[in-house]
């Protein structure tokens, strides 16, 4: 692996443009170890925000072996916020986010607190900046308390996950919420990104802040006709797409009967996807303009969010596109971290409840895990 330190280190000799493989020299003050410990990671989706209990320590500790270093920690913003939650619920909340943090930094991560908005947030987001803006800094505040108990080169502070609000608006709030996080954790990373579901083409619209210790987050789905083909709700278009190959291509045959059936079915909106997907033999296209933005603005870049459906995508096309993700992100020397660990998209075999050896391979090139399932522990003693 080209460790992320290389960006410190990269020679000014070297344009950022003409060597994938070179690190690009970038201006921030993130210290080394830091961008070096979002190298690797996974969400841990479900733990905070949701009704799972903390993932069995094994496993965790299994992915730390094998070269994790990084957990994403999903924190429901409205169980945090004075605005929608009790007290008494809101301080049980918090006493999770602190015992999950004290659990994972034992084990050698380090962990991104990532303030994540639900719909009602997201509501008042939209319709009451000012209002939002207060629910933020409250959520902070206390949030700030827990990440103090904890060593400040281990912790990130992930100011809001996928604004639902202009990019315009977003650029002046995140702005001010920055300055009231510094304030109150004077040398914690911070975390942020752009709106529009943080994709890699809204970073351009996005413009860096004036701290310099600072990581800036893009979420990468990208064709979602693929990552979410078997879709979890079933008035989504993309309900009943399964069996898509990646890379997607307009001669490939499982790629031309699903093209008909769309046709036959009036199903203009999938089909309109599919072809914005063709050609995709590499993610390149998807991918590049957060390379042009590092290029003119010269800040470090993780890709915090990525990952495809289990359900509906043939599994060597799911590997393959997650082995082409880290393989991009590490070759530009940004970090990752998948989504996610235990549910829909995670790393888990769904039958045995172990790690999937071969997705695991996939994200870290491996490439013999590409050859089938094979989770972590399944193997005879």
């Amino acid at each position: 692996m080209k460790r992320l330190t290389l960006a410190l280190l990269c020679s000014a000799i070297i344009p950022l443009g003409e060597m994938a493989d070179a690190c690009p020299l970038l201006r921030h003050a993130v210290p080394a170890g830091r961008i070096n410990a979002l190298a690797r990671g996974f969400n841990a989706d479900g733990w905070i925000n949701g009704q799972q209990s903390a993932p069995p320590l094994g496993l965790l500790q299994q992915l730390r072996k094998a070269g994790m270093t990084h957990v994403r920690l999903p924190v429901p913003a409205e169980q945090v916020m004075q605005r929608f939650a009790a007290k008494a619920d809101q301080q049980a909340r918090l006493g999770a986010v602190d015992d999950a943090v004290t659990i994972l930094v034992s084990l050698g991560y380090s962990v991104s607190i990532d303030l994540h908005g639900g719909e009602s947030f997201n509501q008042l987001h939209r319709q009451d900046p000012v209002a939002a803006m207060e629910a933020m800094k409250g959520a902070w505040h206390d949030l700030a308390r827990v990440i103090r108990r904890h060593p400040t080169d281990r912790v990130f502070a992930e100011l809001l996950n996928e604004p639902d609000t202009d990019a315009a608006k977003w650029q002046s709030e995140v702005e001010e919420l920055s300055l009231f996080v510094r304030q109150l954790l004077p040398r914690t990373t911070l975390i942020v990104g752009p709106v529009n579901w943080q994709r890699p083409d809204s970073l351009p619209g996005f413009h860096p802040l004036s701290d310099l210790n600072v990581v800036y987050a893009i979420h990468f789905y990208d064709p979602m006709v693929f990552t979410h083909q078997a879709h979890w709700d079933p008035k989504d278009p993309l309900h009943d797409i399964r069996g898509l190959p990646y890379p997607i291509r307009a001669d490939d045959p499982e790629v031309q009967k699903l093209r008909r059936r769309l046709a036959d079915d009036g199903n203009a909106k999938v089909l309109a996807m599919l072809d914005r997907a063709v050609p995709d033999e590499r993610i390149d296209k998807w991918l590049e303009p957060a390379v042009t933005w590092q290029q003119q603005f010269s800040r470090p870049i993780i890709i915090n969010e990525f990952g495809v459906l289990k359900a509906g995508a043939p599994r060597q096309s799911r590997l393959r596109w997650l082995s082409s993700v880290t393989s991009y992100a590490e070759r530009h020397c940004w970090g990752w971290t998948h989504w996610e660990f235990m549910q829909g998209f995670g790393l888990l075999d769904d039958r045995l409840g172990r790690i999937d050896t071969g997705a695991l391979n996939a994200l870290l090139g491996q490439q013999p895990g590409l050859a089938g399932p094979d989770p972590i522990g399944s193997r005879p003693r």
